[in-house]
């Protein structure tokens, strides 16, 4: 990650146990086969579907959601969400504090992310972000006009986007500042009024005894270790994605008080979530 919030870093890690390697070995072998099938049996649709359908993707998205679930339960780790996702056209905006995020959003709502552009070179989670509909951005700014064409086209087509727009990952206890720029796409003329967007939070809640932030990935963090440490973790905690009311684009008067009032929301509703799920520990 190249522009990254540097918060204060967690506690070292204790050394992985044999029975964490065992639950490595296990748990990642079944994770990869799920996942990389799942991969794999994308692409084959994908074959058929892309001629036949373009932008539309009436069936692979059932697949990356029935992965994304499964993940989960490989884990061990509780799934649950609150609210409904929105029927309307349009976008999604959550904060963002973990790769975890990637499963969790995609558990129980069909969407296609925003990722930095970076991220299509990353081994691994840059070959499934492009399959599964991707949209990669690029800070260049003579990009710009291009990139909301992209944008315009892809919400068009019906596509739930989603946004991370605090443009980096956290610990998972706090909500930053939302950067408005991206919203700047959903004002396109001949857009405006069609589409809304909806706020949505993803909170963690950790196993007795984890510090709390033991979900988060953030700042000069690598992946392997991180990953490595929640496969080896004998007891895992909660994901919960929050749901919350969405707003029509045309009742805003541009991307600032759009990005405003979705901040808002983001952030009321993580902390009831965080401060529900924490009392549900204890």
């Amino acid at each position: 990650m190249s522009v990254t919030w540097q918060g204060p870093p967690p506690p070292a890690a204790p050394p992985i146990t044999i029975l964490g390697w065992v639950l490595v070995g296990l748990r990642g072998a079944v994770l990869g086969l799920v996942v990389f099938g799942g991969l794999g049996l994308l692409l084959a649709v994908r074959l058929f579907e892309r001629p036949l359908c373009g932008l539309h993707r009436p069936v692979t998205p059932y697949l990356t959601q029935a992965v994304c679930r499964a993940a989960f339960v490989i884990l061990g780790l509780r799934f649950e969400s609150t609210g409904a996702p929105m029927d309307h056209p349009g976008a999604v905006v959550a904060n963002h504090a973990s790769w975890l995020d990637i499963f969790a959003l995609n558990a129980r709502k069909r969407i296609y992310y925003v990722a930095k552009s970076e991220v299509a070179g990353w081994a691994g989670i840059g070959w499934l972000a492009r399959a599964t509909g991707t949209v990669f951005i690029s800070r260049d700014r003579s990009q710009a006009a291009a990139q909301k064409h992209i944008f315009e086209d892809r919400l068009t087509a019906g596509h739930k986007l989603l946004f991370f727009p605090e443009g980096t990952s956290t610990d998972g206890l706090r909500v930053l500042g939302f950067k408005p720029t991206l919203f700047e796409a959903f004002f396109a003329p001949g857009l405006k009024d069609k589409i809304w967007v909806q706020p949505v939070c993803v909170t963690y809640a950790v196993a007795e005894g984890q510090d709390t932030r033991f979900y988060g990935w953030w700042g000069d963090m690598d992946f392997g270790p991180h990953f490595l440490k929640v496969l080896a973790a004998p007891r895992q905690g909660a994901v919960r994605v929050s749901y919350l009311s969405p707003l029509r684009v045309a009742d805003f008067k541009g991307r600032k008080a759009l990005s405003v009032a979705c901040e808002d929301a983001v952030r009321r509703g993580h902390a009831d979530a965080l401060s529900q799920l924490q009392r549900q520990a204890t």
